[in-house]
């Protein structure tokens, strides 16, 4: 199973992870990675955050990361799932999930998807603060994440 989605409503986590598993007894790991909203981000408290996309292109793009990963690695399936809408604290944002032989092929798959997700893929984030509004810019650090999969 390779599937990449993006939803406004939740996701069931345990579900999720039983479709990747279903029937292949072949899997002897599935690495999994919810990431959710916070509450303060940058020294601000946060009530909500809105993600918006490009349909049909950001579909693509999660779909082109998944592909890299399962080049790179000797992967039976991976799901990515990506919220968009408002969101509000403790809400889950993504799901990436990564099912290989065994866990190293899988967790490094997972966390590779993720770097590349949080800096290629065309999600657009604005955060609602006690200041009002504000538009969340990328971050250094995940283009330095993302480097280290990158050939020297």
């Amino acid at each position: 199973m390779n599937e990449a989605r993006v939803q406004a409503g939740d996701f069931d986590l345990g579900h999720e992870v039983a479709r990747l598993r279903a029937n292949d007894a072949r899997i002897g790991a599935v690495v999994s990675f919810v990431g959710t909203v916070r509450d303060l981000n940058d020294g601000a408290k946060v009530s909500e955050m809105e993600l918006e996309h490009y349909p049909g292109m950001t579909e693509k793009s999660l779909e082109a990361i998944a592909a890299r990963a399962s080049e790179r690695w000797p992967l039976y399936g991976t799901l990515v799932i990506h919220r968009v809408g408002p969101l509000a604290p403790l809400d889950q944002i993504v799901l990436v999930a990564c099912s290989a032989a065994h866990r190293g092929d899988a967790f490094a798959a997972c966390e590779f998807i993720m770097d590349y997700l949080k800096t290629e893929a065309p999600f657009w984030k604005k955060e609602q603060t006690p200041d009002g509004a504000r538009w969340v810019d990328a971050r250094v650090s995940d283009d330095s994440a993302k480097a280290r999969w990158e050939a020297p």
